[in-house]
């Protein structure tokens, strides 16, 4: 069983974050203990979902979105995490790191996380860990928290249950 240190992932410790995402998503027990370590210090970060049908440039949108967030990043910008919700590996049964692809531009921004997660079969867009990493960010201070579907359709509606504020992207000309 890891060990985690909640003050290392309040100080901003990616690789400690990264271990912790890592043990809830796997709903490993020292997972669920940091998030009650870290539970005082959420309810701070807006979480913004967005959502829409596969191909309609929701990737393209979170990563325009978060430059401008971030703008000329500073100590005054705030920090962002995004949870980019892929479709499962029919191999592995990882995330298909589709979405991560197409924001390669905000990798190198030391105020900006990204963490794919995989759907594993979960409906309704989201995967069943994502309000847990979601609170797990929050927890660690982000100020902005990202959560972009897996992109299923019309019956992916968790997101507004989870987020502040939902996005929907849509094609023109593809009815409702």
């Amino acid at each position: 069983m890891a060990v985690f240190d909640p003050v290392a992932i309040r100080q901003g410790d990616r690789i400690a974050l990264s271990r912790a995402l890592t043990a809830l998503e796997n709903d490993q027990p020292d997972g669920d203990a940091i998030l009650a370590d870290l539970f005082p210090n959420t309810g701070k970060a807006h979480l913004i979902g967005i959502t829409g049908s596969p191909g309609t440039g929701k990737s393209t949108l979170v990563n325009q979105l978060v430059r401008a967030m971030r703008g000329i990043a500073s100590a005054e910008s705030p920090r962002v995490a995004i949870i980019a919700v892929d479709p499962s590996s029919p191999f592995t049964g990882g995330a298909l790191l589709g979405d991560r692809i197409r924001m390669q531009d905000l990798a190198s921004d030391q105020g900006i996380f990204m963490r794919s997660m995989a759907s594993r079969g979960a409906q309704g867009g989201l995967a069943h860990r994502t309000a847990a990493l979601t609170m797990l960010l929050d927890g660690a201070g982000y100020d902005i928290i990202v959560i972009e579907t897996v992109g299923a359709g019309q019956a992916e509606v968790d997101v507004a249950q989870l987020a502040h504020t939902v996005v929907v992207v849509d094609a023109p000309g593809l009815g409702d």
